[in-house]
């Protein structure tokens, strides 16, 4: 009967798992969230420990903690907490997801367990101390909290909006206020904002929204089931009001780059009265249709440069849509190289991340890929679109990817506008706002001379 104690305590650790994976179904994504699974598991390992003189607490009680996680976290979508995928991408998934999730709550399980039932030798007291301390020592990293610099007379803050991140600057509070809407799905651009577009705040108070799923939005993509196309486009209206009712202006400025150039405009669309005018940069028109040229060109990339796997796995496969995100896999990780263009960062030195933001950076951008890509793919421009009611202006890389520049070009020929404007930045690539910063501010000055 020695071993009934330790089956007892699978009991509680299974509640404690299907809890875990109902309130951390991507793992810990914030500080409270990582100091409670330390504590709570700990708790749970030295109690189970203390109470189970059988060598069996040592396998009942974390298998039936991670038994019951998994099924607790079977019905949510993307990457982090769906099945392992044999893949680059898929590796990443691994360790920033499940990884860090057995760092945060069954190590310290575990370690509760040594500790209870007595450490006596030397080699195994290091053995404890060294995870012992790794732990502390991350946890407190973890808890630091994102911080973004001052700046005297001015505004700068991260602030939230219901449960989305916003980062908000600028050199006076009086000033045109200019929303800025970031690109890929789960993506986010505070340290590209704030690392190169500082002259921007000279002229505007610049709200840089983490969309849902993204850097410090990333908890909001749960529950998936209410992340929809419509939600994503109220998001941005949400943050509209919020600047609007602050910095008390009628309208502002929006800014949207890539696919969240997508969603401003239907923002622009819904509400045109909240708007002065807008910028689109590396703009969005037609995912179907970007991503079927992006899928031929980086397909005749790879047949002209010998890239025999590459070619192999895009004609296995075929061409887009496809039903998840590891069948884009290929065109994310070649359409960089096929179309030459420049390396951007992902701007995840400055202190505006914290600790847990920087090692779930691919996994948000996973996840929202997963929930959201197939949401977009029903938007087009072309038809969706077909006037603006303020004016625009649109900047676009000499170099831009060709499964945007063509759907682009289509769409802008036949686009009307109070004003519109196309600004070609020589050199530069998707990225342009970033490549080239001043080239934006001209731009924007043009915008709010106009």
């Amino acid at each position: 009967m020695r071993f009934l104690p330790a089956l007892l305590w699978a009991l509680p650790a299974a509640v404690w798992g299907a809890v875990a994976g109902w309130w951390t179904p991507r793992g810990p994504l914030t500080a409270t969230q990582a100091l409670c699974s330390v504590v709570v598991s700990a708790a749970i390992g030295w109690a189970a420990g203390r109470a189970g003189r059988s060598r069996l607490v040592w396998l009942v009680v974390p298998l039936s903690f991670l038994v019951a996680l998994e099924l607790a976290r079977s019905g949510v979508a993307g990457p982090s907490a769906g099945p392992p995928h044999a893949s680059p991408f898929g590796l990443i998934a691994l360790v920033t997801g499940r990884g860090v999730q057995a760092v945060l709550t069954l190590l310290p399980m575990l370690l509760g367990v040594a500790v209870a039932r007595g450490v006596r030798r030397r080699l195994s007291r290091v053995l404890v101390a060294v995870p012992v301390a790794g732990l502390v020592l991350f946890v407190a990293a973890s808890a630091v909290p994102p911080r973004t610099a001052p700046i005297p007379g001015g505004v700068a803050e991260l602030a939230r909006v219901g449960r989305l991140g916003v980062m908000i600057r600028g050199n006076q509070a009086g000033l045109p206020v200019l929303l800025f809407v970031p690109g890929a799905p789960g993506g986010s651009e505070l340290g590209n904002v704030r690392t190169r577009l500082g002259a921007v705040e000279q002229r505007f108070v610049m709200a840089t929204l983490d969309r849902r799923g993204g850097g410090s939005s990333y908890p909001a993509l749960d529950p998936t089931s209410r992340v929809t196309l419509d939600r994503m486009v109220d998001d941005i209206i949400d943050v509209t009001d919020y600047l609007r009712d602050r910095f008390h202006q009628d309208k502002i400025y929006l800014l949207g780059h890539s696919g969240g150039s997508l969603l401003s405009v239907l923002a622009l669309q819904r509400h045109p009265e909240k708007f002065r005018a807008y910028i689109g940069s590396g703009q969005g028109v037609n995912l179907p249709a970007s991503d079927r040229i992006f899928y031929d060109d980086i397909l005749a990339w790879a047949r002209s440069t010998g890239r025999d796997e590459v070619v192999r796995q895009l004609t296995e496969q075929g061409p887009p849509p496809y039903p998840d995100v590891w069948g884009y896999e290929p065109i994310l990780t070649y359409e960089g190289q096929a179309y030459g263009q420049p390396a951007l960062s992902l701007g995840l030195g400055v202190r505006e991340f914290t600790l847990l933001q920087k090692v779930h950076v691919m996994n948000a951008i996973l996840d929202t890929w997963d929930v959201l890509y197939p949401e977009m793919q029903g938007i087009d421009l072309r038809s969706d679109a077909r006037s603006l009611p303020v004016p625009a202006w649109f900047l676009l890389g000499g170099n831009e990817m060709r499964g945007l520049r063509v759907p682009f070009d289509d769409w802008y020929a036949g686009l009307r506008a109070p004003t519109k404007k196309l600004v070609v930045v020589p050199g530069a690539g998707h990225a342009a706002l970033f490549e080239q910063p001043e080239r934006l501010v001209e731009v924007l000055d043009d915008a709010l001379a106009g």
